[in-house]
């Protein structure tokens, strides 16, 4: 039966496709990309502590990821968000921190049980949308093109019929077989498209479950590919490529996209990896040259690396000061021109202006 958009896809067949997915154009591809994403995981390693990956890079990831569902905030607005104690967050910014907070959780469960189950996903979703959201249980779901109100295509109904798909694809995930891990990914990243097993949220879900499969086969130690951009980059071909195969089984386009995601975004992250730490390196030297020495510390310097704002009760928490001393060293990296001091709501922040120019490039 050829494919009805109109029609429910419960005929959805199980993973692995009988196509041939490991063409010679994909094992190529598959070279370039695994190259570059060791590369990414080493780079991390260097960092001298990760907390400044997890605040930015992840807290970028998020942004893209919900920006491709039209959920748009600053870079701005999402770091002060993260630092200021106010209750003045716009929706979206708001909505962004639950992709990093949902990120996070899934992350944190897989390193105590290395599964992707239907669970952890339900998990996910929850923190996304925060609330108890679970498998669609009623009839009606659609994915239309927002432009003609055409329907592209109907997942399949029925919570019985989903929770089977899902248990499929999460026997495929944890199968021992043949298959590249990064080819495996294309491949989950489709099937849990089409499930499209939630009511909202599974867009997202399902880029947050490329970065822990990717953490569960070991090429990322921690989830701070920056995925999501690509697909902003690409957002047309993305789902352009989706339905082809949906509609004609061309497996290998769209593998071949998910590998140039990969190789190009952990280059991209490796660089701008590789670029605050010679930042910080910079800020360090320049630091102690202009720092008085009861202010400069190498624990301060990396503090305020940590995310582009800062506030003296991070270095409290951090035991570098007292309330009354931080509020003093923070004086004294402004005087120096390493920060600048700006009024949210009742606190003072201050501001790495060169770690925030270097993220939102």
């Amino acid at each position: 039966m050829p494919f009805n958009p109109l029609q429910p896809y419960n005929d959805l067949p199980p993973l692995p496709p009988k196509a041939d997915i490991e063409t010679k154009s994909v094992l190529k591809k598959i070279i370039a990309a695994a190259r570059r994403l060791a590369e990414l995981r080493g780079l991390g390693e260097t960092i001298p502590n990760q907390s400044m990956l997890v605040n930015t890079l992840v807290l970028q990831e998020a942004q893209a990821s919900s920006e491709i569902e039209n959920i748009v905030t600053t870079n701005d607005a999402l770091f002060k968000a993260i630092t200021a104690d106010t209750a003045a967050v716009d929706p979206s910014t708001k909505e962004v921190i639950r992709y990093r907070e949902a990120l996070w959780t899934g992350y944190e469960a897989l390193k105590k049980k290395s599964l992707l189950t239907t669970n952890l996903f339900i998990k996910v979703v929850q923190t996304i949308k925060q609330n108890d959201a679970g498998i669609r249980n009623m009839p009606g779901t659609t994915v239309m093109d927002r432009q003609t109100g055409r329907v592209l295509f109907t997942p399949p109904d029925g919570e019985e019929v989903i929770r089977k798909k899902l248990r499929e694809l999460e026997e495929f995930i944890h199968a021992e077989d043949a298959i590249d891990p990064l080819v495996k990914l294309a491949l989950v990243h489709y099937q849990f498209e089409a499930i499209h097993p939630f009511f909202d949220g599974n867009g997202r879900t399902g880029r947050i479950l490329n970065i822990l499969y990717l953490v569960k086969q070991g090429l990322l130690d921690l989830p701070v590919l920056y995925l999501s951009k690509h697909i902003i980059d690409e957002k047309p071909k993305y789902y352009r490529l989706l339905r082809e195969v949906t509609e004609n089984g061309s497996w290998e386009a769209w593998i071949l996209f998910m590998l140039d995601a990969v190789e190009s975004t952990a280059h991209l992250t490796a660089r701008r990896i590789l670029n605050i730490r010679a930042m910080l390196q910079e800020t360090l030297e320049a630091a102690k040259k202009e720092l008085p020495g009861k202010v400069y510390s190498k624990e301060l310097i990396e503090l305020i690396f940590r995310q582009p704002y800062t506030k003296g009760k991070f270095l409290v928490d951090a035991g570098l000061a007292e309330r009354k001393t931080a509020a003093e060293y923070l004086k004294a990296l402004e005087k120096a021109g390493i920060m600048k001091s700006q009024k949210v709501g009742k606190e003072k922040l201050y501001l790495n202006k060169k770690l925030y120019s270097l993220l939102t490039k």
